[in-house]
């Protein structure tokens, strides 16, 4: 690396103790000279004790650390969380050391996701709790976010961030969209950095209120892909969470072309209009209204905000039959057990199925012939509309509500 490391220096990321699972803390402290002293403490050191040690040292020699004294108190981390973590604590300790770990075990990241694949549900997963990222794809959920915003502690930033990246390379998304939720200003810019090498699908954009955060985004994740000479699409999604950004909305949904949906956050919004928040949301009808009213104008999907109160499932699936009456394609989900009851709320019903179905089969008929055109009946059937019934279609066959060979 050309880098000397320094003399001194202390550092220490991750957690150890009751109750904590599948993460590690580790301990580095610099020194200038001896070599690395390590000490290893872990749940699974009788199975694991010396692949670990290898990993460790083999990561903080990529990190350039020659000469440290190294303490691993560990409960049963996945490696490219133990590497996270061990990148994390040099880093503390050595804010201007350039090495970076490349985790053993990576993944291809899988197709591009499309600008308008099936976001019904996503799933917002703390990217600094390593126990919630063992099976998620499990849940099944459309998406998977790895959250750097709300659900990380200030203090936590850095080492949540190198932790999302080696989950992007390693975790398993069962074919679920991968996304990031970055946070705002620098702290978001830094999330960049270090996320977009990892080639998430989709990143999430909090608190947004102007097009041009938008375009400053995706300006700077063009930039990153081509200092690193990546070609894959990164698609984003702003979040609406305040009046200023819901005036704003048609505005923040067209002022990129890498923008694939637009979603609303009621939690934020209804302290900002300072109003309560309740189940029947009337206090945020008319702000819900023109967030779908902007996406469909810029021709994004728009996405609804989630539903806070885990236990009570029959509340959300009323939440969700709502927000599909308003036009909205999606859901946030904070809690695996939610994931099912969006997809059901958002299931097609009898007549959507039928005539999506008809339209189907017109364009078919229409292919056949070799039409330009598609019509039903003695009504035109614009091009949108077409794939608007496949994907209903689609749908309808994926959730087994259609018999036979329909």
């Amino acid at each position: 690396m050309g880098v000397t490391q320094p003399d001194k220096g202390e550092g220490t990321a991750g957690r150890y103790g009751e109750g904590i699972r599948a993460d590690a803390r580790i301990r580095v402290e610099l020194r200038g000279g001896g070599g690395v002293g390590l000490q290893v403490t872990s749940s699974v050191d009788p199975y694991y004790g010396r692949k670990i040690r290898g990993d460790v040292l083999a990561g903080l020699e990529a990190m350039g650390v020659l000469h440290a004294r190294v303490e691993v108190e560990d409960r049963g981390a996945l490696p490219y969380v133990l590497l996270a973590r061990v990148e994390a604590a040099v880093r503390r300790a050595w804010p201007e050391c350039p090495g970076r770990i490349d985790p053993p075990g990576r993944l291809e990241p899988g197709p591009e996701s499309e600008r308008d694949k099936l976001r019904r549900s996503r799933l917002y997963l703390p990217a600094d709790e390593p126990r919630f990222l063992l099976t998620p794809a499990l849940f099944g959920a459309d998406g998977l976010i790895l959250d750097l915003e709300d659900s990380v502690a200030p203090e936590a930033k850095d080492q949540a961030r190198i932790l999302a990246r080696n989950a992007l390379f390693c975790m398993d998304f069962g074919g679920a969209e991968r996304m990031v939720r970055i946070n705002q200003g620098e702290e978001g810019e830094r999330d960049l950095e270090e996320v977009i090498p990892a080639a998430p699908d989709t990143i999430l954009l909090p608190k947004v209120e102007d097009g041009d955060t938008v375009r400053r985004v995706q300006d700077r994740i063009q930039r990153i892909q081509a200092r690193l000479g990546l070609k894959r699409k990164t698609w984003l999604m702003p979040i609406v969470e305040s009046a200023a950004g819901v005036l704003s909305a048609r505005e923040i949904a067209s002022a990129a072309d890498s923008v694939a949906a637009l979603a609303v956050g009621l939690e934020d919004l209804t302290a900002d209009l300072g109003a309560e928040r309740t189940r029947e949301g009337g206090e945020t009808f008319t702000a819900r209204s023109l967030v779908v009213l902007a996406a469909r104008a810029a021709g994004v999907q728009p996405i609804d905000t989630v539903f806070s109160d885990v236990g009570d499932p029959e509340g959300l699936l009323e939440s969700v039959k709502e927000a599909r009456a308003l036009g909205f394609e999606g859901k946030g989900c904070i809690h695996p057990s939610q994931v099912k009851i969006v997809h059901q709320g958002f299931a097609p019903g009898p007549a959507a199925v039928e005539k999506a179905l008809k339209i189907v089969k017109a364009y078919e008929e229409a292919r056949r012939k070799g039409l330009g055109v598609v019509a039903l009946g003695t009504k035109m059937i614009d091009p949108p509309v077409v794939k608007r019934a496949l994907r209903t279609v689609r749908l309808a066959r994926e959730l087994g509500l259609l018999e036979g060979g329909e």
